[in-house]
């Protein structure tokens, strides 16, 4: 018998409901959080549709109550986004964690799920194991991304990719060769 299978009934019955207002809060942590709400154009919009699909593949998988195994591509899908953002890791990883609080406000709202309370602690747990995947996930892209950043060091690359456009530097070069020769 499943953990919360009552409950994860209950949860999928209002979906819309609460991916709607997870999704919102989750596209409020953005900078222009108005544009990655309202726009659902893949192209226009590639960081709010890859957001807004992986946090439904993550609801969809805790109603399902599926193996850890099977969260790893959605949450994939939305952490690395985070991760080469100006999120912090408690930043990055909150969304997961604000499902639970939107389940219990979805659900406290509904007359008919309160005999259900008694399986929130087993979803919650299951919320909780998502979110520490998140971080895992987090940790690794960010540390991939460090050692990006220093093997670009180490190969003088980040000249390149720290002073703008090559030609540009390379026009900034000529000039000073030509200031000396004056």
């Amino acid at each position: 018998m499943a953990a919360y299978e009552d409950l994860a009934k209950a949860i999928a019955a209002k979906q819309k409901q609460i991916l709607d207002i997870w999704l919102e809060r989750t596209l409020n942590s953005y900078r222009s959080p108005g544009f990655f709400i309202k726009s659902q154009d893949l192209f226009a919009n590639p960081v709010g549709m890859q957001v807004r699909s992986g946090l439904a593949a993550v609801f969809e998988l805790l109603c399902e109550e599926a193996n850890q195994e099977a969260f790893a591509r959605p949450l994939d899908q939305v952490v690395r986004i985070r991760a080469v953002q100006d999120f912090s890791a408690s930043q990055a990883v909150v969304p997961f964690l604000e499902l639970k609080w939107v389940v219990k406000e979805v659900l406290g709202a509904d007359a008919q799920s309160g005999p259900l309370a008694g399986q929130l602690n087993e979803f919650d747990c299951a919320v909780e194991r998502v979110a520490l995947m998140a971080f895992d996930l987090y940790c690794r892209c960010r540390e991939q991304l460090y050692l990006n950043r220093i093997h670009e060091l180490k190969s003088g690359r980040a000249m390149f990719t720290d002073g703008g456009c090559p030609s540009r530097l390379l026009d900034a070069d000529a000039q000073q060769g030509a200031d000396r020769e004056q």
